[in-house]
């Protein structure tokens, strides 16, 4: 087990090897994927028939009842999709965040591990926040999401602490 701990970047190699590589930016391709992509609204908006690309960002203001009183898609359909896009467009705007909190941690010079382990949390806790976003429905549920969330940030910012703490000789 520690040896592929070791592998993944995870935990730090005996002290005559060399350090783990980085995976920060294969966390940062992964999450800029994720959110373009993995939890973007095109596909299920093609699919229902509803996707303008004139103005795409007002499809589901402006063509999703339409689309329910036409029989396309239910009305659950439509509120799912609204919370897609809601997971989409929060997904956009945390990532500057971590990718900040990565680069910064590499210039302060924290541990490859650190970063390593830090980066594979924020990256789950980031799937399993668009995850509750999309498939919670319940009021009382959805403080799971705000949990995730404030879970993904507490990640980037302690990155942020470590890495002023390590340029300030307080490690």
């Amino acid at each position: 087990m520690s040896a592929l701990l070791t592998a993944l970047g995870l935990q730090s190699p005996s002290p005559n090897t060399a350090p783990p590589p980085s995976y920060a930016a294969t966390a940062i391709i992964f999450q800029f994927l994720f959110a373009h992509a993995a939890i973007s609204t095109r596909p299920l908006k093609n699919y229902y028939r509803i996707d303008h690309n004139v103005s795409p960002r007002q499809d589901l203001a402006k063509y999703g009842p339409a689309a329910v009183a036409a029989g396309k898609l239910t009305q659950k359909q439509l509120n799912r999709l609204h919370r897609i896009e809601g997971a989409h467009a929060n997904s956009i705007e945390h990532l500057p965040f971590f990718v900040g909190a990565l680069i910064w941690a590499h210039v302060a010079g924290l541990e490859t591990t650190e970063i390593n382990r830090s980066a594979l949390a924020y990256v789950l806790v980031r799937v399993a926040y668009a995850a509750a976003y999309v498939f919670i429905e319940k009021a009382e549920l959805s403080l799971a999401r705000g949990v995730l969330w404030w879970t993904s940030n507490f990640i980037c910012c302690r990155l942020f602490w470590l890495g002023g703490n390590a340029i300030n000789g307080r490690s």
